[in-house]
């Protein structure tokens, strides 16, 4: 049902890399696809995306209004929720924006000893497009955790996008985006409405940046606009890594790493112990508690094609190789997690302690659950304000700063052969 592995198996770095290798935008046909979807957007707008809608999504209209989303629709949503439901979700934004309010960055400056001034001015994007996925499952969790940072940030005109098949509105969905400050909703999916937030059409306006997950043909589609647009990032499967010092219920341990791969079946689920009594009793929680869940296909395929169940030889070889795998989320299932955090270089998510499952993070603890997959978290951060805000340069040279910084500058731009450079500021220099 899930491979076990030791680490100190031949073999072990060979079959550990077989395990990782993902590339979910390298197939030719989906590039192809996704590349025409494009074009065709391009060309024909609104009425590329309305026979696409109908196509993928199983909707008949010949209209745009169809598939747009008046915002008192939103309000509509959530006043139609359950009281649980509204708390829940209001709980989860109020602790979502109180968390990233922290993240806001201000501008700053500073004034040299000749009055020459230098700084940065930090400025909010004007326009970004959030995706939201609407296949197999819902997600308003997403919506809070893209829409609010980029409110922070100061954005005005957050322009949703949320497939939805056969006609259907999650009102969750709807409600988060109401409570999130979501300016406009589109009703469109796929790498068409990637296409759309790009290049813009007569209906949906153009944006700055698209975020937000999605399948195979949303980030091939991402990957095809970036530099039109910005983009958050190219998002694989869903990933935990549990580093478990053998004393937690494996229970726990169990529904943790299906946490992960009921998402579909190609998320990853990892746990890293020196305990092979204790991984025993973990595949025994998995085998029992497996025919309890509802997506026990996906789950059982997932962790089949690619879970594990790994024996160190250590704690400390535990901890390197959860910082070779880089994982998306990382849980310190031990006693003591604060020792072991300093020697954490590479993770999206650090969630520490036995009663920290992953799934609060997901949905309420506060922290952005938009994290790097696939091993980035090597050079990549969660999603926060700091995507949605820009940094300009700010250089006010003074009289007596010119005459300084001239003629450093004439040096080195004579040095690299460029004249007018030099002689630019050379201008300055008072004789």
């Amino acid at each position: 049902m899930i491979t076990k592995l030791t680490s100190t198996q031949s073999d072990f770095q060979e079959k550990l890399a077989s395990l990782l290798a993902w590339d979910n935008v390298s197939n030719k046909e989906v590039a192809q696809m996704v590349d025409d979807i494009i074009a065709n957007v391009r060309n024909s707008g609104d009425s590329a995306l309305i026979d696409y809608t109908n196509k993928f999504d199983g909707v008949n209209t010949s209209s745009m209004k169809d598939l747009t989303i008046k915002l008192p629709a939103l309000k509509q949503a959530f006043d139609t929720l359950n009281e649980k439901q509204k708390s829940a979700l209001t709980i989860a934004a109020d602790r979502i924006r109180f968390y990233h309010e922290k993240q806001k960055q201000n501008t700053w400056s500073y004034t040299e000893d000749d009055s020459t001034m230098l700084g940065q001015k930090i400025t909010p994007l004007d326009h970004v497009g959030l995706y939201v996925p609407g296949g197999r499952a819902a997600y308003p969790s997403s919506v809070l955790m893209n829409a609010i940072p980029a409110k922070i940030a100061g954005v005005e005109s957050l322009i949703m996008v949320v497939p939805t098949p056969n006609g259907i509105s999650n009102p969750l969905v709807l409600a988060a985006a109401y409570i999130s400050g979501i300016t406009q909703v589109f009703t469109v999916g796929g790498a068409q409405a990637i296409a759309a937030l790009a290049y813009g059409t007569k209906t949906i306006p153009k944006v700055d940046k698209i975020v937000g997950p999605g399948n195979i043909y949303v980030a091939t589609a991402k990957r095809a606009v970036f530099g039109q647009v910005g983009i958050d990032m190219i998002a694989g499967p869903s990933e935990i890594l549990i580093i478990c010092d053998g004393k937690t219920n494996p229970d726990w341990i169990a529904m943790d790493l299906f946490s992960q791969a009921e998402h579909d079946e190609d998320a990853q689920s990892i746990l890293l112990c020196p305990d092979s009594n204790f991984i025993n009793q973990v595949e025994i929680s998995i085998k029992k508690l497996l025919p309890t869940m509802d997506r026990q296909a996906i789950i059982k395929i997932a962790l089949k094609e690619r879970g594990a169940l790994i024996q160190t030889k250590d704690m400390n070889e535990a901890i390197a190789l959860s910082n070779q795998i880089a994982p998306e989320h990382l849980e310190l299932s031990v006693e003591n997690p604060l020792a072991l955090l300093d020697n954490i270089k590479h993770a999206g998510a650090i969630f520490m302690g036995r009663h920290t499952c992953e799934s609060l993070g997901d949905y309420c603890a506060g922290p952005n659950h938009v994290l790097p997959t696939s091993g980035t978290a090597r050079f990549s951060s969660p999603l926060g304000v700091y995507d949605f805000q820009k940094k300009s340069s700010l250089i006010m040279v003074s009289h007596q700063g010119a005459n300084t910084l001239g003629k450093v500058a004439a040096i080195l731009a004579d040095g690299e052969g460029l004249q007018a450079h030099a002689q630019s500021a050379k201008y300055r220099i008072s004789h």
